[in-house]
């Protein structure tokens, strides 16, 4: 019963942000409205991490295999993608190399920071 209320919590967070997709005009899908209404749950303490806890690691063990759907709509739109296969290769190399380094940049910048307040 724990693992099936654990994913009524994220399904109801996501069926939430289905809700808003539909209602805000913006271009920003589902799945990240209800990340961000999970995240602003958590940080809120609305829910705690022990109550998505089991089914969050579970999902996160099995997300390879969440992934072959999408997989194989891209092989299924071959025709599609190949004449613009260079420009998608290029802003995903580009996208790739931009978040390695924002994230790189702000790992160093935090490590300092919590550096200097452990004394």
């Amino acid at each position: 019963m724990k693992y099936l209320s654990q994913f009524c919590i994220i399904l109801g967070f996501t069926l939430a942000g289905e809700a808003l997709q539909r209602i805000i005009p913006l271009p920003i899908p589902a799945s990240v409205w209800g990340l961000a209404l999970l995240f602003a749950a958590l940080c809120l303490g609305i829910v705690k991490p022990q109550q998505v806890k089991e089914v969050s690691a579970f999902l996160i063990s099995i997300m390879a295999l969440l992934f072959v759907s999408p997989a194989v709509g891209i092989v299924d739109n071959w025709s599609l993608i190949q004449p613009r296969l260079l420009p998608i290769v290029l802003l995903l190399a580009a996208s790739t190399l931009l978040t390695f380094g924002i994230s790189g940049g702000l790992t160093q910048l935090l490590l300092k920071k919590g550096g200097k307040n452990r004394g």
